[in-house]
């Protein structure tokens, strides 16, 4: 029963757009091209990257995610393209997204570059209420038996890199689709709408040891209210969606295996209580001498919800492509 009232809550989230509505990642340095087009092609070779998720174990209709990323640099490395697929059910939703990303790079000195991306795509939106289990089987919330909308959508960013720093700011869906309008005999509640989601990234590598032990900090923040002031209506203005963020901390041992803690809250927990701490995270990954890399995270959730569940977890398994150099001569930081 407590699984079915999780369920139902998160259906009127996705619904009210109250919370984050983009899927969230605790091992997002190694999937950066999901959040920012700019990002294309960074790694000097082709990369790919494929990524699952499973938010809160044990609770039936809990978010449940997978990404597939691949970006190559082109025309001397001035140039990166790249593929962004992702799927993401939660309840009796389920999004569906193709992209395709493209970066202008721009040396500004031997060791610094700052890339211009954009990117397009499709998502498919779908909902089948069919299998709600309802105590009121007319609630008009859930009216209908299928519902499915073909949205496109396009985005931007900026990414600015070294070989011991990166920043980042980006936008990966700017148009807000309205997924159900409001009716005269429905109250605005109803209104169903995506939003745009900001995203910051900062990171470093601080070599401790050389290149045989590097510490790696980096901070990811999410956003989606703070360009609520400048729409139409006031039940579109209304975003209670906390600004997320997640401090990761980073160790990289002999260029091979790489282990980090993390922890995910909102900055209004710190300023007036509105929001509460959400995980603190393990992770690892290891570098195969082949170019494969393989990594895995378990996220301990800090909320009341860890009662009924063990916590989330992701696996990733990754692969690059470098034909110029030796791989294990020169990691990848970022």
């Amino acid at each position: 029963m407590k699984n079915l009232l999780v369920l139902i809550i998160m259906v009127f989230v996705s619904f009210q757009a109250m919370g984050q509505q983009d899927p969230m990642f605790t091992k997002y340095m190694f999937n950066s091209l999901h959040y920012n087009p700019a990002y294309a092609g960074s790694h000097e070779h082709l990369s790919m990257a494929l990524l699952h998720r499973t938010q809160w174990i044990n609770f039936q209709g809990a978010p449940n995610t997978q990404t597939f990323t691949a970006h190559t640099p082109l025309r001397e490395n001035r140039v990166g393209v790249g593929l962004s697929l992702m799927h993401d059910q939660i309840g009796v939703t389920r999004t569906s997204s193709a992209n395709l990303s493209y970066a202008y790079r721009i040396p500004l000195s031997k060791k610094a570059k700052l890339s211009v991306g954009i990117q397009g795509g499709m998502t498919n939106w779908r909902a089948d209420w069919q299998k709600l289990d309802l105590e009121n089987s007319v609630d008009p919330a859930f009216d209908g038996d299928v519902q499915s909308k073909w949205l496109p959508n396009f985005g931007f960013g900026l990414y600015f890199q070294t070989k011991r720093f990166y920043t980042g700011l980006s936008s990966p869906h700017l148009i807000e689709h309205k997924l159900r309008e409001s009716s005269g005999t429905v109250e605005s509640a109803l209104v169903a709408q995506q939003y745009r989601h900001y995203y910051f990234t900062v990171g470093g590598a601080i070599p401790i040891s050389g290149d045989d032990i590097v510490f790696k900090p980096s901070l990811l923040v999410k956003n989606v209210g703070i360009d609520s002031k400048l729409r139409k209506t006031e039940d579109l203005r209304t975003i209670n969606a906390p600004t997320e963020f997640d401090v990761d901390l980073s160790v990289l041992f002999m260029k091979t295996l790489w282990v980090g803690a993390a922890f995910r809250s909102s900055i209004e927990k710190f300023s007036n209580d509105k929001s509460s701490f959400d995980s603190g995270d393990i992770w690892a990954s290891y570098n195969l001498r082949n170019g494969m890399r393989i990594g895995a995270a378990y996220d301990y959730t800090l909320t009341e919800i860890n009662k009924e569940t063990p916590g989330s977890f992701e696996i990733m398994l990754g692969y690059e492509f470098d034909f110029k150099t030796n791989r294990i001569e020169t990691p990848r930081y970022f």
